[in-house]
C-alpha cells in the first residue's frame, strides 16, 4: 500500500504542523514556506524544494525532524530526498503566457489605448458583469448616459479597489466615444501633476482650456487630492466650468466622498451634488457569473461544481478571480488534463494569501451571535448538537479564511488535539458540498467580517 500517492498535500500540512511547534515562525516561514511532497517511491519520500540552498539546508538541519513525522504517520516510510521543484516558476510563466496569449484579441486592446482619451477599449459593457454587488452603479451608468450632463452630474462611484470601478466609469467613456462624444479619462495623480507642471511652466491657463474643452471628464481615484490644496481649487473651477454647460462629470473613489480627508468642503459639496453610488462586495452568484464569463471569452471548461467552489472560497476582489481563473486555465495546460477538485483547492489555498486583521476571539463572538449561543460554551469540552457545528465552522473559517495551523486552532479554542481540528474541517469541507443551508450560512458569516 502507498499512503502518500492519494493525499501527499494532507501528509505535508500533517509534518508542517508538527515542524511548526519546533521552530521559531521566521524559521519556519523560511525554510517550508515553498515546499511539497513530489512523490513517493519504494519507501522514499521526495520533498520538492524551491533551489539548491534550501535542498542543502532542510537535509542538515531538519532532515531527522522531518523523517521521524513521517515515520510516525506511516512505518513503511525509511528514508527522505529533497529535489528542486520548478513548478511554481512554470506556473508563473505560463500565467504569464495565459495573461498575454490565450486571448490575443484582447492582449492587443488592452495595450491599444488611445492617447487622446485615454480610454481602454477592453473596458466596455459587453464584457461588464452585473450583479446585486454593482447593480445600482450599472442602472445609474446606463441613465447618465441618456442624459448627459442633466441628471446625475456628476456620477460619483465609490467601493474598493478590484471591484469594478475602473471597467465601469471607462465603460462609460466608450460608449461616450461611440456618441462622437470628446471624452477623457485620467487619474486624479495625473491631473495633479499637470496642474502643478502647469503652473510651475506659467501654462495654467493652457490647462484650464485643455480640460474644458471635452464634453465628458472621467477621473479615478479621487481621494488621491488630500492634501493637495492648489489642485483641488483648480478642480473645483474646472468642476463649476463643466457643470454650468452640462458637461457630464464622472468620479470614482476608494470610498464615499464625504469620508476622504482634507479635502474641501465646498469641492465635497460638488461630489456629493449628483449620484453617488457604491460597489460591494460580489456575491457568490455575482462571482460564480465572472467566472463563467472567463471562461466562455477564453473557450475553456470547469464543471458546474467546480465554479461553485471557485465562487465560494474566492471572496476577494474581481482581480483575485481573474488570477485564479488564469492560475487554472496555466495549470490545466501544464498538465494537459482538467484540475480535480483538490488540485484546483490547493491551488486557491496557494495563491489567495488574506491580508484581514482580525482576531479568535472576533470570530468567535461573530459566529456565536449568528447562531445565538453563549460565547464561553464554544471554549467548552461539549459535545451538544447546537454547540458542535458553530464550533467546526470557527475552525474551518480559522484555517480556510485566515491559515491558522491546526495545532494553533486547537490550542486557541479550548486545548483541543490538532487531529479533532483536522477532522472538524474536513467535515464542514464535506458538508458545504451538499448542504446548500450550511453554505448560505458560512456566506453571511463571511460577509460580517470581510
Amino acid at each position: 500500500m502507498n499512503p502518500l500517492t492519494t493525499d501527499n498535500k494532507k501528509i505535508w500540512e500533517e509534518v508542517l504542523n508538527g515542524l511548526e511547534l519546533k521552530l521559531s515562525k521566521p524559521n519556519f516561514n523560511t525554510w517550508f514556506k515553498d515546499t511539497n511532497i513530489v512523490k513517493y517511491e519504494n519507501g522514499v519520500v521526495f520533498i520538492g524544494v524551491p533551489n539548491e540552498f534550501v535542498k542543502n539546508w532542510l537535509y542538515e538541519k531538519y532532515n531527522k525532524y522531518i523523517l521521524k513525522i513521517l515515520r510516525d504517520l506511516e512505518d513503511n516510510i525509511r528514508a527522505v530526498e529533497y529535489i528542486i521543484d520548478n513548478s511554481q516558476t512554470n506556473i508563473k510563466q505560463c500565467n504569464l503566457k495565459v495573461q498575454l496569449n490565450m486571448n490575443s484579441k484582447l492582449a492587443l486592446e488592452s495595450i491599444s489605448i488611445d492617447k487622446k482619451d485615454n480610454l481602454n477599449p477592453r473596458y466596455t459593457f459587453d464584457t461588464f458583469i452585473v450583479g446585486t454587488f454593482n447593480e445600482l452603479s450599472y442602472v445609474a451608468s446606463q441613465t447618465v448616459l441618456q442624459k448627459q450632463g442633466v441628471v446625475y452630474n456628476p456620477l460619483f462611484v465609490y467601493g474598493k479597489t478590484g471591484y469594478g470601478k475602473t471597467h465601469l466609469i471607462q465603460a462609460i467613456g466608450n460608449e461616450y466615444k461611440k456618441m462622437n462624444k470628446r471624452v477623457f479619462y485620467t487619474t486624479s495623480e495625473k491631473f495633479s501633476m499637470d496642474c502643478i507642471q502647469s503652473i510651475q511652466q506659467n501654462k495654467i491657463n493652457l490647462f484650464k482650456e485643455k480640460y474644458r474643452k471635452y464634453d465628458v471628464l472621467i477621473m479615478d481615484d479621487i481621494q488621491f487630492l488630500t492634501n493637495k490644496e492648489r489642485t483641488q481649487e483648480e478642480l473645483f473651477h474646472l468642476f463649476n466650468y463643466l457643470y454650468d454647460n452640462n458637461k457630464q462629470i464622472i468620479f470614482s473613489s476608494d470610498r464615499h466622498p464625504n469620508h476622504i480627508p482634507d479635502i474641501a468642503d465646498r469641492l465635497k459639496s460638488r461630489f456629493s451634488a449628483g449620484m453617488t453610488v457604491d460597489i460591494q462586495v460580489p456575491d457568490i452568484e455575482s462571482r460564480a457569473a465572472i467566472i463563467k464569463s472567463k471562461i466562455k471569452i477564453h473557450n475553456f471548461y470547469l464543471e458546474e461544481s467546480i465554479i461553485n467552489h471557485i465562487a465560494s472560497e474566492v471572496r476577494g476582489n474581481i482581480r483575485e478571480l481573474e488570477g485564479i481563473f488564469n492560475s487554472i486555465m496555466c495549470q490545466s495546460q501544464l498538465k494537459n488534463k482538467e484540475l480535480s477538485l483538490t488540485e484546483i483547492r490547493s491551488l486557491i489555498k496557494t495563491n489567495i494569501s488574506s491580508n484581514r486583521n482580525i482576531s479568535v476571539k472576533e470570530i468567535v463572538k461573530i459566529v456565536a451571535e449568528f447562531y445565538n449561543i453563549e460565547q464561553d460554551i464554544i471554549y467548552k469540552k461539549t459535545r451538544k448538537k447546537e454547540v458542535v457545528k458553530p464550533r467546526q465552522l470557527i475552525m474551518y473559517i480559522l484555517r480556510e479564511d485566515f491559515n491558522v495551523s491546526y495545532p494553533s486552532i486547537g490550542e486557541k479554542l479550548g486545548g483541543r488535539d490538532h487531529t479533532t481540528v483536522i477532522h472538524s474541517c474536513d467535515k464542514i469541507r464535506n458538508n458545504l458540498k451538499t448542504n446548500s443551508l450550511l453554505l448560505q450560512e458560512l456566506e453571511q458569516i463571511r460577509s460580517i467580517f470581510n
